[in-house]
């Protein structure tokens, strides 16, 4: 049984390169995407939703922060896991979207084969 992720990045270039480097690396299915905090909010808190995986960007389209999005998940599943993939990964970041539940925090310049190592490793311990 595939992983289910849902990304949330406003970039459509990012998004779809993430999407396919999800599924090709880590046979990651994507259930869905948002490119704006209230989009993401109101898919991943829908209940209807099935979801393993949240990656998560920090700076999204105008009125809106990944760090909303972390903030409104908080009650989650203690399986459903959140990731956040940034530009802005500095330490006062990192321990922010800590503090606000994110399960591991990635800079998208130097970090994608790390997030991809974390996204791999959970795949493989759901299907143990």
């Amino acid at each position: 049984m595939a992983l289910k992720a849902f990304v949330v990045e406003d970039n459509v270039a990012i998004r779809d390169s993430l999407v396919e480097a999800l599924a090709e690396l880590a046979g990651i299915e994507t259930a869905g995407v948002a490119a704006t905090q209230k989009d993401a909010v109101a898919w991943l808190t829908d209940k209807a939703n099935e979801w393993d995986l949240a990656v998560i960007d920090l700076i999204l389209e105008p009125g809106g922060s990944g760090l909303g999005v972390l903030k409104a998940c908080r009650d989650r599943r203690p399986a459903q896991k959140m990731v956040v993939l940034t530009g802005a990964a500095n330490p006062d970041m990192r321990r922010k979207c800590e503090e606000l539940g994110s399960d591991g925090v990635f800079d998208k310049s130097i970090e994608t084969d790390a997030l991809m190592d974390y996204c791999l490793a959970l795949a493989r311990t759901v299907r143990a």
